[in-house]
Order: structure tokens, then C-alpha cells, then sequence
């Protein structure tokens, strides 16, 4: 089990390009400095490696995915150091959900404020049965700020998000996966297992045609529908130039499998 010298996050890159993620600081992995400095190195680590296509981001710790912001830290400063805290957890999520990468969360347990945050910046979302999400700020006198105004309501509608965020309340797992919270809903205790098979399906994929969809997508919410079709060409196109395209073609024809960059 982690302790107190045990970093707050670890990882290991398997054969097969998929980096394991783990969140292990205790008691509850509230998103303080380590965890952001963690997260960062980890995806140092895979930017470095040049070879990971999807990353999986679990805890270690039982009951918890993240508990949310580090309370401590927030109310221990002034208003620069409280600004310098949320730019840096901001910057660590925003480097998770980066069009170009392809990542999922593993949430066994609870998912609040910043942890569930967290968990809405991955690409995907895994969440066992007795799993809990919510964000809770306003009972502090605050709000989501590290994200979560602007995408829950992507994930769920303004209504739900509205729902979710001003009764503070704790969304069941159930609940969580038919209002699109989660991607998909497991047995407790095989997220992390089942966000790895997940993983290694994608991981077959074209990852050039993938980092497209998840732009293309994500245009769907800025751009006036004509400029999005508009965009939707320019990636495709851009693909068949790139011979990505031209390669998957060539091996369904062919029958065999396709030999993506």
C-alpha cells in the first residue's frame, strides 16, 4: 500500500503503448500540488516515449478516485497563490484533454470537484456500479474552476449540469451513465480492467484518424453547423493525403490488417 514517501502518482508504459496512470495519494487523492507536478512528469513521460496511444487513469486508493481540490492548500494562501493553484491545475487538465491525446478515466469511487474535473478532461469515462460524481463547490462559496462549467454541460445538457451543480448533490453511477456522464458502467472493481481492454481496442486503431474524430467532435460545439461539415472535409482529406486513409483502404481490400503509422 502507498505511503507517506510513496509519490502521489505513478505510471508504466506496457507493450502494447498503453500507459497506466495511478493516482495514490492519501487519504482521498485531493488534487493538491503533488498530484498536479505527478500528473505533469506522467505525461511528460509519455510525450517523451513517443509511443503511447491511450493513457488510463486510476487510484490506488479504496473508495476514492479523487476527492476533489486540496482545501488545505486553497484556503492556507492569499489571492496570488490561490490564482497559481487553479492556473496550474487547469493547465494539467487542459493538458489531458488535448485533441491529440487519447485518455480515460477508471473511477472506482468517488469523483468530486476537481476529481471528477479531472475525470471530464480524459477523453472517456469508465465508472463502477457503487461510483459516486458531483461537484460540490457552491457549498464552499465557489464554483467548478478548473473546467467543469464548460464541460459538464457538453457531456450532459444545461439543464443536467445546472441540476448537478447547484444542488451540490452526489450523482449515482447509474444515473451518471444514462445522463452521458460516463461512457461505461461495471461491476465495482473492474474499471481499471475494463478501461484496459477498452484502451487496447483503441489502440489498434488509426491514431491520426481517432485525434480527427475527437477535433472534429469537439468543433460540433464552436463552430455554426456549415463550418463544421466545412471542417469535417478538411479532416478527412487531410487523412487520405496523409496516406493513413490510404493504407486502411488498401488492407480492407486486401483482407489483412492495416498497418497504421
Amino acid at each position: 500500500m502507498p505511503g507517506t514517501d510513496t509519490p502521489a502518482v505513478t505510471w508504466n508504459i506496457a507493450d502494447n503503448c498503453i500507459m497506466t496512470i495511478t493516482l495514490q495519494r492519501r487519504p482521498a487523492n485531493a488534487l493538491g500540488p503533488a498530484i498536479i507536478e505527478g500528473l505533469g512528469t506522467a505525461l511528460d513521460a509519455a510525450d517523451a516515449a513517443g509511443n503511447v496511444k491511450v493513457a488510463v487513469i486510476e487510484s490506488s486508493i479504496p473508495g476514492f478516485f479523487a476527492a476533489g481540490a486540496d482545501i488545505k492548500h486553497m484556503s492556507g494562501g492569499d489571492a496570488e497563490s490561490f490564482t497559481a493553484y487553479g492556473d496550474q491545475l487547469r493547465a494539467a487538465l487542459d493538458r489531458l484533454a488535448a485533441p491529440g491525446r487519447i485518455t480515460i478515466a477508471a473511477v472506482e469511487g468517488v469523483a468530486l470537484g476537481g476529481g471528477l474535473e479531472l475525470a471530464m478532461a480524459c477523453t472517456l469515462r469508465v465508472g463502477a456500479a457503487s461510483a459516486k460524481f458531483g461537484l460540490p463547490e457552491v457549498k464552499l462559496g465557489l464554483i467548478p474552476g478548473a473546467g467543469g462549467t464548460q464541460r459538464l454541460p457538453r457531456l450532459v445538457g444545461r439543464g443536467r449540469a445546472l441540476d448537478i451543480m447547484l444542488s451540490a448533490r452526489q450523482v449515482p453511477a447509474d444515473e451518471a451513465y444514462t445522463i452521458g456522464l460516463i461512457d461505461r458502467l461495471v461491476a465495482d472493481g473492474t474499471a481499471t480492467a475494463t478501461a484496459l481492454e477498452l484502451a487496447a481496442e483503441l489502440s489498434t486503431m488509426s491514431l491520426p484518424a481517432q485525434q480527427a474524430v475527437i477535433r472534429t467532435v469537439d468543433a460540433a460545439f464552436d463552430l455554426p453547423l456549415e463550418e463544421g461539415f466545412r471542417f469535417e472535409v478538411g479532416q478527412v482529406q487531410q487523412l487520405f493525403e496523409s496516406g493513413e486513409a490510404k493504407e486502411g483502404l488498401a488492407a480492407f481490400l486486401e483482407k489483412r490488417a492495416p498497418k497504421f503509422a
